[in-house]
């Protein structure tokens, strides 16, 4: 807790926030499409957090009444990742018909446009990819602790760190064309605009592409991923043919502050920081579930440890996060000089995303990885009255 409030002060934004004015959602939202975006994102919420304590009592049982025998009989390392990838396989089947209660609702919503056999080959690809990483990180987890004993903690926070940057930087190179085609923005006047706005920023904006989210989504979306030499800003294609070319720029200069700012790279630094005392209490928690365990018989305990201290670290990562976001708004809205295309487009992103525009309390200061649509919105209105447009004759 303490390494977590540490890391957070260190690099939540201190500087280019908006202080959002008060905003009434009924001027923004009918009172019908505030309550549409409520019956809807209400229980999707509640069936993520029923998947996430289904996900906890399975890893619990997994780790508590799981006979170990056959799996202290396995070689230490390949049993490691055996169990590895099996847990995670079983975490997805376990989940399924949480999640495609879920699909269903987006689908009846509107916001998705994938059938059942397509989303269920998207399911199996990503479960397929998280048991893989699953399996390395079991087998590395065990050879450490083998080679290091007690002090395996140490060489795995560098590897945590070390492989999460090697995902960063191969996602879009790899993983991400497993789900989605990418297509280099073509010379256009948006392109145009983007790489005008990309200089006044002073960024190297790498590559920007389009993506083809309407396979899956009437959604909007935009975002940066990458490193190094693959780093580039992704946008929708609904995002492209949808919104308004003023609107597209707003979302392009916020992606850009993220570059800006390399907030990809801090968001690694932020990791840096709590590995180590995280992975310390991974292994205190480990040990007191599973004493003497050094082979496969250990990964149970270490996959329930593993989601506990996860869980802690996501919280203090979605209160940074949201700082970054609020930071980007800020430089979106200075560098356009548009605050009525910011407000409209925040007004129409939650419209399409079907999004509650004032989210309950609590789950937001949990979870939430942006600041909220009233929030945004009033970004807006006060960058406007500090800026008021000139009337025209």
């Amino acid at each position: 807790m303490v390494a977590a409030a540490a890391a957070t002060l260190i690099i939540r934004p201190r500087g280019g926030l908006i202080d959002p004015a008060a905003v009434d959602p009924t001027a923004y939202f009918s009172p019908a499409e505030i309550e549409r975006a409520e019956d809807f994102r209400g229980p999707q919420q509640l069936l993520g957090l029923a998947g996430l304590g289904l996900s906890g009592i399975t890893l619990v049982l997994l780790a508590l009444r799981l006979p170990r025998e056959r799996l202290r009989a396995a070689r230490p390392v390949p049993g490691a990742a055996v169990a590895g990838a099996a847990i995670t396989v079983v975490l997805v089947v376990v989940n399924l018909p949480l999640d495609a209660i879920r699909h269903d609702r987006a689908v009846e919503a509107g916001l998705s446009t994938q059938d059942w056999g397509p989303w269920l080959v998207d399911v199996a690809k990503a479960g397929g990819i998280s048991a893989l990483f699953a399996a390395g990180g079991s087998a590395l987890a065990v050879a450490l602790w083998r080679r290091f004993g007690e002090r395996w903690w140490i060489p795995a926070s560098a590897a945590v760190v070390a492989v999460s940057a090697a995902f960063v930087y191969a996602s879009p190179l790899v993983i991400e064309p497993l789900f989605n085609d990418f297509d280099e923005l073509p010379e256009s006047g948006l392109r145009s605009e983007v790489l005008e706005l990309a200089d006044r920023a002073g960024v190297d904006v790498g590559q920007v592409y389009r993506v083809d989210a309407s396979r899956r989504t009437t959604g909007a979306n935009a975002y940066v991923a990458g490193l190094g030499g693959t780093k580039r800003v992704v946008l929708y294609d609904n995002l492209i043919e949808e919104f308004t070319r003023a609107e597209v720029r707003s979302v392009v200069a916020h992606e850009l502050a993220h570059v800006k700012h390399d907030d990809v790279p801090r968001g690694l630094l932020f990791l840096a920081l709590i590995a180590p005392p995280g992975m310390l209490l991974v292994q205190r928690i480990t040990e007191r579930l599973a004493p003497g365990a050094r082979g496969a018989d250990v990964v149970p305990a270490l996959a329930l440890a593993l989601a506990v201290v996860a869980f802690a670290g996501q919280i203090a990562g979605s209160y940074v996060s949201r700082g970054v976001e609020a930071r980007a708004d800020g430089f979106a809205l200075r560098l356009t000089e548009d605050p009525e295309a910011f407000v409209s487009l925040e007004r129409r992103l939650a419209l399409q995303n079907v999004s509650d525009p004032d989210p309950p309390g609590l789950p937001h200061a949990l979870f939430g990885t942006h600041p909220t649509t009233l929030e945004r919105i009033g970004y807006g209105v006060e960058y406007l009255r500090g800026h008021p447009r000139p009337r025209s004759e």
